[in-house]
């Protein structure tokens, strides 16, 4: 774990450096997107320490850990969790900070 987090935070550190927005944290699985204000509400009871939501990343990480490999997922932002508001994605903005932040990745990791 110990090795996890120089590593996180040392690409926290670098990402920030390079003016992006950046935060290590825990990432919620779940098997649908939130799309309703009350169940965003009921999750980040449940789960306050989440950063943020997803559903692709679980299944990697359990192949990842299966075989003994060290796996980090990044994600870029591009809506909230909450009630579906399409008109405020940010889906072409989320790739670009994602573009950006594998190139910092590959200087740092």
């Amino acid at each position: 774990m110990l090795w996890k987090k120089k590593v996180s935070d040392k690409l926290v550190t670098g990402l920030v450096d390079r003016g992006l927005p950046a935060s290590a944290g825990l990432i919620l699985t779940v098997s649908t997107v939130t799309g309703s204000e009350k169940r965003a509400l009921d999750l980040s009871h449940l789960f306050s320490d989440a950063a943020a939501e997803a559903m692709e990343g679980f299944g990697v990480a359990t192949a990842a850990q299966d075989k003994g490999i060290p796996v980090m997922e990044i994600r870029s932002i591009s809506n909230p969790v909450g009630p579906r508001d399409r008109d405020a994605w940010r889906i072409k903005e989320a790739l670009q900070s994602l573009t950006q932040a594998f190139q910092v990745v590959s200087e740092v990791v």
